[in-house]
C-alpha cells in the first residue's frame, strides 16, 4: 500500500518544509513494514508538495503512526497535509519487466468510512 500526502507550502517555507519532511521520513523509515519514501514538488505549481511512502500493508502503516517517535517527529509535518484521502491499496504494479494485478482487501459492499454496508444504513 502507499500513502500520498499533499501539501500547500508557500515559497518562503520550502526549506523548513523540506527539513520537516526529512525528519518525518527518518522516523517513518525506522518502522517495521516501511518500504520507501519520497518528497516531491510540483513542476507546474511550485507551492504544491507531496510526501509518498510505501508500506508492506495497512497494518504496518497504522502501527507506524501510533509509534511515539513518529508522533513526535512526523506528525507535525503530516498535520500540515491537505484534508483528503491519502492511503491507497496497490491494485496494479508495473516495474517495467512485468505487471502484477492484485485483488482488493476491501469488502465489496463497503464504500467508505462510516458506511455499514451497501444497504444504505
Amino acid at each position: 500500500m502507499f500513502v500520498v500526502a499533499r501539501f500547500d507550502i508557500p515559497a518562503e517555507d520550502a526549506e523548513d518544509f523540506l527539513g520537516q519532511a526529512r525528519e518525518a521520513l527518518a522516523a517513518l523509515g525506522a518502522r517495521a513494514g516501511f518500504r520507501s519514501g519520497r518528497v516531491g514538488r510540483s513542476v507546474d505549481e511550485p507551492g504544491v508538495w507531496t510526501v509518498l511512502t510505501e508500506w508492506e500493508g495497512v497494518g504496518a502503516y497504522r502501527r507506524a503512526l501510533s509509534a511515539y517517535d513518529v508522533k513526535v517527529r512526523a506528525t507535525p509535518l503530516l498535520a500540515r497535509a491537505r484534508d483528503e484521502a491519502s492511503a491507497f491499496e496497490t491494485l496494479l504494479h508495473d516495474d517495467g519487466v512485468r505487471a502484477v494485478t492484485t485483488t482488493s482487501d476491501r469488502q465489496s459492499d463497503v464504500t467508505g468510512p462510516g458506511n455499514r454496508g451497501g444497504d444504505g444504513r
